[in-house]
């Protein structure tokens, strides 16, 4: 039975694929409601029009008192709550929610919460797989893939859903059996007031919270929680009581459980220190939901990364490709930069730029120093990231190209590379100054890496 009361009138507010699922969700309710979006043709509307013809949806400029007609308006991730009109009808007593909160009124099965700056649709896909191999009949989506609404259904034991800050700013008590924040860096520093409001917003997913899992080297990811609470840890270091890491044994590193060896490091398929941490962070979130370790561990060595996610292209006369264009933030390149090329017999080769989101880029530089043979600029604000690449004496740390596409970027840099290197796309940036999204960027990469001749 819904615990949502149908007397009540009801608005939907941005109309894209999780305003849809909210659409779809209250209709099966019998909920009175209409819809509102900012945009003149949004990317649901033919959709909608097509499944529900008789639905009020208005396109343009959000009317105040149209908004103010709801009880409660559910608005989507992509439209800021600090937005004028919503906080004007909030003033007047709208209720402001979201798909996320709505879903954990709903849902009758344990949720494993994932959010994080960096690594969250990594580690909730080894999750979704580890519950899958345990035998578990999980429900996985959120941020990623699935609405979180089109995953409720009879019979589901777990879900396992990836969260971003801005699904949180709406999200009242999750009620997580398991919650943690992997990281936090600098991200979307165009909607947030500062790193204390991005924070404050990713820290949402612990309301509730039965336990948690907190990153021991980031000081960031440990909320403020009771000292009953169960916490568990990951981190590349040596764990402890309730924490995973790394312990070494007869000269080999194994991923650990306390004291405990699990499995050794050469068995992952995924290279870099940042895949032993998401390892780790799988690892802990689904040992804390009572999953076997057998099947979790047997996940993990079969497990060869997702798309655009420091994917393992190929190597051309001994220069290794990497695909991340999903770094769309400092923090994701810094983990893949610092990851890899620790474990490179060379040096990177590496391509930056695009929309930087008013982020600092300054953190790449020590990194960039350290592994990088050379940074390939592109996009907006590569020479933003030209400055921040420079040294105290105003000269920069590796060698800066400035070229016009990835295309360029990628020919330039098999040129500038040696046997040993790797060319590493790990932008630090979004991608809409040149492409529709990072997917694209990152299949355009691997075309122009795949024409090499």
């Amino acid at each position: 039975m819904s615990l949502i009361a149908s007397d009540q009138f009801r608005i939907v507010v941005g109309l894209g694929k999780s305003g849809l699922s909210v659409v779809r969700f209250l209709a099966r309710q019998g909920v009175r409601f209409a819809i509102a979006d900012t945009r003149d043709n949004p990317p649901e509307l033919a959709t909608l029009k097509a499944e529900y013809p008789h639905i009020e949806v208005r396109c343009g400029a959000l009317d105040l008192e149209f908004l103010c007609r709801a009880s409660e308006l559910y608005v989507s991730p992509g439209l800021a709550l600090a937005t004028p009109v919503l906080q004007a009808a909030a003033a007047r007593g709208v209720k402001l929610s979201g798909d996320i909160d709505l879903f954990a009124r709903e849902a009758r099965a344990p949720i494993i919460a994932i959010t994080g700056s960096n690594a969250k649709s990594t580690v909730t896909t080894l999750v979704g797989e580890m519950a899958a191999a345990a035998g578990k009949r999980v429900a996985v989506g959120g941020n990623l893939g699935t609405p979180a609404l089109d995953l409720l259904a009879d019979g589901v034991e777990l879900y396992v859903l990836e969260l971003s800050s801005f699904q949180l700013e709406t999200t009242e008590r999750l009620n997580a059996e398991v919650a943690t924040c992997l990281n936090i860096s600098d991200d979307h520093m165009d909607r947030y007031s500062g790193i204390e409001a991005y924070h404050l917003a990713k820290h949402r997913i612990f309301r509730g919270a039965r336990q948690v899992v907190i990153n021991r080297q980031d000081p960031l990811s440990r909320p403020l929680i009771a000292d009953q609470l169960p916490c568990w840890s990951f981190g590349l270091d040596k764990p402890d009581f309730r924490g995973f890491g790394l312990r070494e044994v007869n000269g080999e590193r194994y991923l650990a459980f306390q004291f405990e060896p699990l499995l050794a490091v050469r068995e992952l398929k995924t290279r870099g220190a940042h895949n032993q941490a998401n390892a780790l962070a799988a690892l802990a979130l689904g040992h804390a939901a009572g999953l076997p370790m057998a099947p979790m561990l047997e996940v993990l060595r079969g497990f060869t990364g997702l798309a655009h996610r420091c994917q393992w292209l190929g190597e051309r006369a001994g220069v290794s490709f990497y695909n991340d264009s999903k770094a769309t933030n400092v923090g994701a390149a810094l983990a893949a930069i610092d990851g890899l090329g620790a474990e490179l017999d060379g040096k990177l080769l590496l391509i930056a730029g695009g929309d930087g989101k008013g982020a600092d880029f300054t953190p790449l530089r020590a990194s960039v120093a350290r592994y990088c043979r050379a940074v390939l600029l592109i996009g907006r604000d590569a020479e933003l990231i030209a400055t921040a690449l420079q040294g105290p004496d105003g000269a920069p740390v590796v060698p800066l190209l400035r070229v016009a596409s990835l295309e360029e970027a990628v020919r330039y840099g098999v040129e500038l590379a040696e046997a040993g290197d790797a060319l590493l796309l790990s932008p630090a940036c979004a991608s809409l100054d040149m492409f529709k999204n990072f997917e694209a960027r990152g299949q355009c990469f691997a075309r122009a890496v795949e024409e090499l001749s």
